[in-house]
Protein backbone atom coordinates (compact mmCIF):
# COMPACT_ATOMS: atom_id res chain seq x y z
CA UNK A 1 0.00 0.00 0.00
CA UNK A 2 1.34 3.42 -0.94
CA UNK A 3 1.66 6.25 1.55
CA UNK A 4 -1.26 8.13 0.00
CA UNK A 5 -3.41 4.99 0.11
CA UNK A 6 -2.74 4.87 3.86
CA UNK A 7 -3.52 8.58 4.20
CA UNK A 8 -6.79 8.26 2.28
CA UNK A 9 -7.89 5.34 4.45
CA UNK A 10 -7.08 7.32 7.59
CA UNK A 11 -8.92 10.37 6.26
CA UNK A 12 -12.08 8.32 5.66
CA UNK A 13 -12.01 7.08 9.25
CA UNK A 14 -11.31 10.55 10.63
CA UNK A 15 -14.12 12.07 8.59
CA UNK A 16 -16.60 9.58 10.06
CA UNK A 17 -15.36 10.24 13.61
CA UNK A 18 -15.04 14.03 13.54
CA UNK A 19 -18.05 16.20 14.38
CA UNK A 20 -19.60 17.40 11.13
CA UNK A 21 -19.01 21.06 11.93
CA UNK A 22 -15.31 20.44 12.65
CA UNK A 23 -14.79 18.60 9.38
CA UNK A 24 -16.70 21.30 7.49
CA UNK A 25 -14.43 23.97 9.01
CA UNK A 26 -11.29 22.10 7.99
CA UNK A 27 -12.67 21.46 4.51
CA UNK A 28 -13.54 25.14 4.08
CA UNK A 29 -10.07 26.21 5.23
CA UNK A 30 -8.46 23.73 2.83
CA UNK A 31 -10.62 24.98 -0.05
CA UNK A 32 -9.75 28.61 0.67
CA UNK A 33 -6.04 27.77 0.81
CA UNK A 34 -6.26 25.95 -2.52
CA UNK A 35 -8.12 28.87 -4.09
CA UNK A 36 -5.40 31.26 -2.87
CA UNK A 37 -2.97 29.60 -5.34
CA UNK A 38 -0.37 29.43 -2.60
CA UNK A 39 1.12 26.28 -4.14
CA UNK A 40 1.87 28.12 -7.38
CA UNK A 41 3.94 30.66 -5.42
CA UNK A 42 6.09 27.99 -3.81
CA UNK A 43 9.67 27.32 -4.88
CA UNK A 44 9.65 25.35 -8.13
CA UNK A 45 11.94 22.99 -10.00
CA UNK A 46 14.95 24.80 -11.40
CA UNK A 47 15.09 27.37 -8.60
CA UNK A 48 18.04 27.68 -6.26
CA UNK A 49 17.13 26.42 -2.79
CA UNK A 50 17.39 29.17 -0.16
CA UNK A 51 20.03 28.38 2.41
CA UNK A 52 19.13 27.98 6.06
CA UNK A 53 20.66 27.16 9.43
CA UNK A 54 18.15 25.67 11.84
CA UNK A 55 18.35 23.95 15.24
CA UNK A 56 17.80 20.22 15.29
CA UNK A 57 15.79 18.36 17.90
CA UNK A 58 19.04 17.48 19.67
CA UNK A 59 20.32 21.08 19.74
CA UNK A 60 22.73 20.96 16.80
CA UNK A 61 22.61 23.66 14.15
CA UNK A 62 22.04 22.13 10.73
CA UNK A 63 22.87 24.20 7.65
CA UNK A 64 21.73 23.35 4.14
CA UNK A 65 25.11 24.37 2.76
CA UNK A 66 26.87 21.81 4.96
CA UNK A 67 24.41 19.10 3.98
CA UNK A 68 24.88 19.81 0.27
CA UNK A 69 28.64 19.54 0.64
CA UNK A 70 28.04 15.83 1.27
CA UNK A 71 25.46 15.15 -1.44
CA UNK A 72 21.86 15.86 -2.48
CA UNK A 73 19.24 16.69 0.11
CA UNK A 74 15.63 15.64 0.52
CA UNK A 75 13.92 18.48 2.37
CA UNK A 76 10.38 18.00 3.66
CA UNK A 77 8.17 20.55 5.42
CA UNK A 78 5.48 19.29 7.80
CA UNK A 79 2.96 20.96 10.08
CA UNK A 80 3.89 19.43 13.42
CA UNK A 81 3.76 16.43 15.73
CA UNK A 82 0.08 17.17 16.42
CA UNK A 83 -0.81 16.33 12.79
CA UNK A 84 -1.51 12.61 12.29
CA UNK A 85 -0.95 12.89 8.54
CA UNK A 86 2.50 14.34 9.22
CA UNK A 87 3.30 11.52 11.63
CA UNK A 88 2.25 8.90 9.10
CA UNK A 89 4.39 10.61 6.47
CA UNK A 90 7.45 10.80 8.69
CA UNK A 91 7.10 7.13 9.62
CA UNK A 92 6.92 6.27 5.94
CA UNK A 93 10.03 8.34 5.22
CA UNK A 94 11.79 6.57 8.08
CA UNK A 95 10.98 3.23 6.48
CA UNK A 96 12.64 4.49 3.29
CA UNK A 97 15.49 6.28 5.01
CA UNK A 98 17.99 3.56 4.15
CA UNK A 99 17.00 3.77 0.48
CA UNK A 100 17.55 7.54 0.54
CA UNK A 101 20.97 7.36 2.18
CA UNK A 102 21.98 4.51 -0.14
CA UNK A 103 21.60 7.03 -2.96
CA UNK A 104 24.02 9.38 -1.25
CA UNK A 105 21.33 11.79 -0.09
CA UNK A 106 20.40 13.16 3.30
CA UNK A 107 16.85 13.63 4.56
CA UNK A 108 15.80 16.51 6.80
CA UNK A 109 12.32 17.44 8.02
CA UNK A 110 11.34 20.98 8.98
CA UNK A 111 8.40 22.23 11.05
CA UNK A 112 7.56 25.44 12.94
CA UNK A 113 7.68 23.61 16.26
CA UNK A 114 10.10 24.45 19.06
CA UNK A 115 13.03 21.99 19.47
CA UNK A 116 11.50 20.32 22.53
CA UNK A 117 8.43 19.35 20.50
CA UNK A 118 10.61 18.12 17.65
CA UNK A 119 12.67 16.05 20.07
CA UNK A 120 9.54 14.38 21.46
CA UNK A 121 8.41 13.57 17.94
CA UNK A 122 11.83 12.26 16.88
CA UNK A 123 12.09 9.99 19.91
CA UNK A 124 8.51 8.73 19.69
CA UNK A 125 8.76 7.92 15.98
CA UNK A 126 12.39 6.68 16.31
CA UNK A 127 13.50 8.88 13.43
CA UNK A 128 17.06 8.46 12.18
CA UNK A 129 17.07 11.76 10.28
CA UNK A 130 17.25 15.34 11.54
CA UNK A 131 14.04 17.10 12.53
CA UNK A 132 14.60 20.85 12.42
CA UNK A 133 12.76 23.75 14.07
CA UNK A 134 11.77 26.69 11.88
CA UNK A 135 10.19 28.76 14.66
CA UNK A 136 8.45 31.73 13.07
CA UNK A 137 8.48 29.93 9.70
CA UNK A 138 11.10 32.22 8.14
CA UNK A 139 12.56 29.32 6.14
CA UNK A 140 9.12 28.12 5.05
CA UNK A 141 8.39 31.66 3.88
CA UNK A 142 11.55 31.76 1.78
CA UNK A 143 10.46 28.52 0.14
CA UNK A 144 7.01 30.00 -0.44
CA UNK A 145 5.15 27.35 1.56
CA UNK A 146 4.16 29.30 4.69
CA UNK A 147 0.55 30.41 5.04
CA UNK A 148 -1.58 32.13 7.66
CA UNK A 149 -4.05 30.02 9.60
CA UNK A 150 -7.44 31.71 9.85
CA UNK A 151 -8.61 32.97 13.23
CA UNK A 152 -11.55 30.55 13.02
CA UNK A 153 -9.34 27.52 12.44
CA UNK A 154 -6.84 28.61 15.09
CA UNK A 155 -9.71 28.93 17.58
CA UNK A 156 -10.90 25.43 16.66
CA UNK A 157 -7.42 24.04 17.26
CA UNK A 158 -7.33 25.78 20.65
CA UNK A 159 -10.71 24.34 21.62
CA UNK A 160 -9.41 20.90 20.64
CA UNK A 161 -6.50 21.26 23.06
CA UNK A 162 -3.84 22.07 20.47
CA UNK A 163 -1.67 24.86 21.87
CA UNK A 164 -0.20 26.15 18.63
CA UNK A 165 1.13 29.26 20.33
CA UNK A 166 3.14 27.12 22.75
CA UNK A 167 4.37 24.42 20.39
CA UNK A 168 5.23 26.98 17.70
CA UNK A 169 7.08 29.32 20.02
CA UNK A 170 4.57 32.17 20.00
CA UNK A 171 3.58 31.89 16.32
CA UNK A 172 0.14 30.25 16.33
CA UNK A 173 -1.13 31.57 13.00
CA UNK A 174 1.54 30.39 10.55
CA UNK A 175 1.98 26.85 9.23
CA UNK A 176 3.72 25.36 6.21
CA UNK A 177 1.98 23.70 3.32
CA UNK A 178 3.31 20.13 3.32
CA UNK A 179 6.05 20.15 0.69
CA UNK A 180 9.04 18.04 -0.28
CA UNK A 181 12.05 19.04 -2.35
CA UNK A 182 14.97 17.15 -3.84
CA UNK A 183 17.94 19.51 -4.02
CA UNK A 184 21.07 18.54 -5.94
CA UNK A 185 24.60 19.15 -4.68
CA UNK A 186 24.79 22.48 -6.51
CA UNK A 187 21.77 23.72 -4.54
CA UNK A 188 19.24 23.57 -7.38
CA UNK A 189 15.76 22.10 -6.86
CA UNK A 190 15.43 19.10 -9.16
CA UNK A 191 12.09 17.76 -7.94
CA UNK A 192 9.28 19.32 -5.94
CA UNK A 193 6.00 18.26 -4.41
CA UNK A 194 3.70 20.96 -3.00
CA UNK A 195 0.01 20.42 -2.28
CA UNK A 196 -2.33 22.59 -0.22
CA UNK A 197 -4.30 19.46 0.71
CA UNK A 198 -2.64 18.44 3.99
CA UNK A 199 -3.94 14.88 3.59
CA UNK A 200 -1.86 14.32 0.43
CA UNK A 201 1.92 13.90 0.61
CA UNK A 202 4.92 13.09 -1.58
CA UNK A 203 5.28 9.40 -2.22
CA UNK A 204 8.61 7.96 -1.07
CA UNK A 205 8.83 6.01 -4.33
CA UNK A 206 8.67 9.29 -6.27
CA UNK A 207 11.37 10.81 -4.06
CA UNK A 208 13.63 7.83 -4.75
CA UNK A 209 12.95 8.10 -8.48
CA UNK A 210 13.89 11.78 -8.35
CA UNK A 211 17.17 10.91 -6.62
CA UNK A 212 17.87 8.24 -9.21
CA UNK A 213 17.32 10.82 -11.96
CA UNK A 214 20.11 12.97 -10.58
CA UNK A 215 22.56 10.41 -11.98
Amino acid sequence: MSLNDELRAFREVQQRQDPAEAWALKARAARELAESHQAKRALAVGARAPHFSLPSATGRTVALEALLSQGPVVLTFYRGAWCPYCNMTLRSLQRHHGDITARGAQLVAVSPQIPDESLSLSEKQELAFDVLSDVGSATAQRYGVAFRVSDELAAHYARSGLELERVNGGHPHVLPIPATYVVDRSGVVRWAFVDTDFTVRAEPADILAALDALG
